[in-house]
């Protein structure tokens, strides 16, 4: 008997009640659990995820799709897509008699995913993982898919929180970050730049994951090839460049995001180069000209999003984020402002880069 997941958990999705159970640790929301060798099983987060049943009806139906073309270029779907294991009543999911969302994949073996690439050449396998799982989804019809989390990678909206915050912030905790929040507001104006073209039509709508960090990959414990991207819980209608640029935002930094020592703290050219280099090749022919141009101004508008958000909880009195320390929020803050700045002094490189890997 499971102390971690209950028997009738384990019941319904058709498990015995002596499967062993191990606790995984990767992930920060939800409770995830290896269930024998070929099972997942996931309590869903219903505090960060209210409605849980929408995440079913994205995943399945981007699930399926993304099945279907790996068949059709003879593939392994059972290995390079996630595989939602249906409850003995042939549910998605199961909601126990305490309210309780669980849910089940298949587990995919020798595989592991890294917190951290361990170099440019796993961080460019990343960018092409990303970049096909885009690809193989052009054809799906974003608009159809549920909005999880309204507004979630919507700039001008996050300026709109930040404003909030000054207007009901301490005057102390004001006083401490007039420089931070001069740097927020100089750029308001710009932040607007990728939804006023969505809004325009000069931007099409996606099928975007919306957390492409490095953990969201299953490399294969031989070859270190990129074989399933992961964790589809925030699978949405959105922007390539969104997609884009938050790997960018942890993966070209020399640093982490709340590193304190400034000098430290370097938007790398090379990393970017590397991971650019994987995710156009395997995005690219599916991208329009303007989504491509726009590739570099994702990455630097997901690293200022993060970046007003650190700071707007700690205006708010870090009720959002886990802290460290009393400074912890406006330390991230600064370090996400001082990548922003350096991604505006280097954006036509950035641009060149992107335009030398299209062309191959």
């Amino acid at each position: 008997m499971s102390q971690t997941v209950p028997v009738h958990v384990l019941a319904a999705f058709g498990l015995a009640p002596d499967t062993a159970i191990q606790v995984l640790h990767g992930g920060h929301i939800n409770d995830t659990y290896l269930a024998g060798e070929k099972f997942v099983l996931q309590r869903i987060n219903r505090f960060v995820f209210p409605h849980p049943e929408h995440i079913m009806d994205n995943m399945l139906g981007v699930s399926q799709f993304l099945r279907e073309k790996v068949l059709a270029r003879g593939g392994d779907p059972n290995r390079e897509i996630l595989q939602v294991v249906l409850t003995t009543q042939g549910a998605p999911a199961y909601i126990s008699p305490e309210g309780e969302f669980w849910r089940c994949t298949r587990n995919i073996v020798n595989a592991a995913s890294y917190e951290t690439p361990d170099s440019p050449q796993m961080l460019q396998e990343a960018g092409r993982a990303f970049g096909e799982f885009q690809a193989m989804l052009a054809g799906y019809p974003a608009a159809t898919l549920r909005e999880i989390i309204p507004n979630f990678h919507n700039t001008p909206a996050r300026m709109e929180q930040l404003k909030a915050a000054v207007a009901a912030a301490p005057k102390g905790r004001l006083a401490e970050v007039r420089a931070e929040l001069d740097f927020a507001m100089a750029r308001e104006e710009r932040a607007g730049l990728l939804t006023s073209l969505l809004a325009e039509g000069k931007l099409p709508l996606r099928v975007t994951h919306n957390d492409t960090k490095m953990s969201n990959i299953l490399f294969d414990d031989e070859t270190k090839k990129a074989v399933c991207v992961i964790d589809l819980d925030t699978v949405m209608p959105g922007l390539t460049a969104f997609d884009f640029g938050d790997s960018i935002r942890a993966g070209a930094s020399t640093a982490a995001e709340d590193e304190t020592d400034l000098s430290k703290v370097r938007f790398d050219l090379d990393l970017y180069r590397a991971y650019t280099q994987g995710f156009v090749s395997a995005a690219g022919a599916a991208l329009t000209p303007t989504e491509l141009d726009t590739l570099p101004d994702g990455a630097w508008a997901m690293t200022f999003e993060v970046g007003v958000r650190f700071l707007t909880d700690y205006l708010n009195g870090d009720v959002y984020f886990r802290t460290a320390h009393p400074q912890h929020n406006l330390d991230r803050a600064r370090n996400q402002f001082c990548l922003v700045e350096q991604m505006e002094r280097q954006r036509e490189e950035m641009g060149r880069i992107v335009r030398e890997a299209a062309q191959g």
